[in-house]
């Protein structure tokens, strides 16, 4: 999907009157889990052990995504799930099979399933640990089931589905080995996944100018970024989980804002709010005005506006089975590498 569809999504938010001049506006580019300013408190009652070994708080999490699928305008903040939720479309189609029965993991409101067809997907199970996400859902032509469920823990059997779909919402899981193995698990013979989640670059800008404001103002700078995957690390994962023939790519997505304030404001709206146990519940007033400064200093655009870079991982894996292509077994090869230098040589006789 090129940049005439980011257009089409940025014209989309257009309707949106941001504080101060302008509103986002997307730009692919080509590159490479979510970061998000502190949004709300932390729960009260949990250990520091528990926060060592399940980084996120996923019941804030819920509550999070919730809060955002109920705004009067939800979709104004959702252009970011819009277009991926396109380009996850985008490599189903390019598999040249239907698919029965689908789950997509994470759905949220749907952003996958609008840009599926019913000659592709037969009937799609969306999943998400957000009810109200469910119910407000985005209509699609495709026959669609909500159940509301963890990635973590799946309440499907297994050899289950055809296809597995997840648009930006592993990223937030606690477990994700996990996750992935549960996927696998869900999955038939010859069954698929494709998912997309944020990467380690994501909104590095903000998380920069918070920083340096911090240490500015309060002599020292709490942690702004999660613990996220590195590109790396997702083959490995997703081999460690069952799945062979695997495909790890990277791209980046930058949207343009009027300033720190309307970035943050619109994570929240997408329900990316952080939520890591230990985030830093306030900020003060004067390091947020400077940080916005120090935000527009360092990387505003010649129109005033600040980029913010969203960097996505997407992955694509398959599930065994016999009637799939495997490589040819050690020491069966016919013709030696070293043959290959006299090609050119036999070619150039030939034509002599």
């Amino acid at each position: 999907m090129g940049a005439a569809a980011l257009g089409g999504a940025a014209g989309a938010v257009g309707a949106r009157a941001l504080r101060g001049a302008g509103c986002p506006v997307l730009r692919a580019g080509w590159g490479h889990r979510l970061w998000a300013p502190s949004g709300g408190s932390a729960a009260a009652g949990v250990s520091s052990g528990s926060g060592a070994l399940s980084p996120f708080d996923r019941r804030l999490k819920r509550k999070q995504k919730n809060w955002a699928a109920l705004r009067a305008e939800p979709a104004e903040c959702e252009y970011l799930r819009r277009e991926v939720g396109g380009r996850i479309a985008d490599r189903v189609f390019d598999i040249p099979r239907t698919f029965p029965l689908a789950l997509d993991l994470g759905s949220g409101r749907g952003y996958i399933a609008q840009h599926l067809t019913k000659e592709t997907v037969g009937k799609l199970i969306q999943v998400d640990i957000a009810e109200n996400a469910l119910k407000n859902a985005v209509e699609s032509e495709i026959p669609t089931v909500s159940v509301v469920a963890d990635e973590e823990c799946l309440p499907f059997k297994e050899d289950t589905f055809d296809l597995v779909v997840s648009s930006l919402s592993l990223h937030w899981v606690n477990d994700l080995p996990r996750a992935f193995r549960e996927i696998h698990r869900v999955l038939k013979p010859d069954g698929v996944f494709i998912g997309a989640m944020f990467g380690g670059d994501t909104l590095y800008e903000l998380r920069c100018s918070l920083q340096l404001a911090e240490l500015e103002r309060e002599g020292g700078f709490s942690p702004h970024v999660s613990p996220f995957t590195a590109v790396s690390d997702l083959g490995h994962l997703l081999s460690r989980a069952g799945f062979n023939t695997l495909t790890v790519d990277t791209d980046e997505i930058q949207v343009n804002y009027p300033g720190l304030f309307e970035v943050m404001e619109d994570l929240q709206g997408m329900g990316e709010s952080n939520c890591s146990w230990n985030r830093k519940p306030l900020l003060h007033r004067e390091t947020m005005l400077a940080a916005a400064a120090i935000y527009r200093e360092m990387y505003g655009n010649s129109d005033g506006s600040v980029p913010a870079t969203f960097q996505i991982y997407y992955m694509i894996g398959w599930k065994f089975h016999e009637s799939q292509a495997r490589p040819a077994q050690r020491g069966s090869a016919t013709v030696s590498f070293g043959d290959l230098a006299k090609i050119d040589g036999l070619l150039s006789r030939g034509k002599k």
